[in-house]
């Protein structure tokens, strides 16, 4: 089964995560996704980014990160990465976050261009400090940028986790909607998106999120040398 599916529709193209399971990140999945956003890139459409029903994405895989070795910290930079080309896309990216999105599942939601949640009890948040873990250097970046300032003590450091609704509030998603309707707002999103002249769209993101840009090198540098 592939863990990553790419397809190209008339205004945009839609990437799928699932695994049958949590939509943990792994090597695997990373790769897959990699691939799928060479694809979308290179079609120069909007990317709508989903997981499958219920779970967006619960992180990291654990059994990998749990080692605390070499390969946990080669899936970390490859979270990070992904995260920078979805952050910095020249292109709008949508994440369409169908139930649970934790960790580097939330870190993956803070870098799209527009968050649409589904209502149910889902969770979402950033709960490394919870598990034992210290936040890297590019999530608290990514969190600064996106998430609402008054939230961002409780998200980044006291792992607060929220429903759909709380995690709007706080800048995590931008909307949320009946899970039934997930896939045809992201759609309708797409289309709206799709009539943005890009390059002009690319050129407005760099400018407004020049600092941003600057300090994301500075956080890649400090988790990675």
């Amino acid at each position: 089964m592939a863990l990553v599916t790419y397809q190209e529709q008339d205004a945009f193209s839609l990437i799928t995560l699932d695994d049958g399971k949590a939509n943990a990140l792994s090597f695997a999945m990373a790769d897959g996704l990699d691939s799928a956003l060479d694809q979308g890139f290179e079609s120069g459409k909007v990317i709508v980014l989903a997981g499958r029903p219920g779970k967006f994405c619960a992180g990291f895989d654990l059994n990998v990160m749990g080692k605390m070795d070499a390969d946990s910290q080669r899936l970390l930079r490859r979270g990070a990465d992904i995260a920078g080309r979805l952050a910095h896309s020249q292109t709008p990216v949508i994440a369409a976050v169908t139930g649970h999105a934790l960790a580097m599942g939330a870190l993956i939601c803070l870098s799209a261009d527009y968050r649409l949640g589904c209502r149910g009890a889902f969770k979402l948040g950033l709960n490394e400090v919870a598990i034992g873990m210290t936040l890297p250097w590019f999530g608290i970046e990514l969190a600064q940028e996106r998430v609402i300032e008054a939230h961002a003590h409780q998200v980044v450091t006291l792992a607060r986790i929220y429903d759909p609704e709380g995690a709007a509030e706080a800048g995590i998603l931008d909307a949320c909607c009946a899970p039934e309707n997930l896939m045809a707002e992201a759609a309708s999103t797409a289309q709206r998106f799709a009539a943005l002249d890009m390059p002009s769209f690319a050129a407005t993101k760099a400018r407004l999120r020049e600092g941003f840009a600057s300090r994301w090198d500075t956080a890649m540098a400090r988790d990675f040398g």
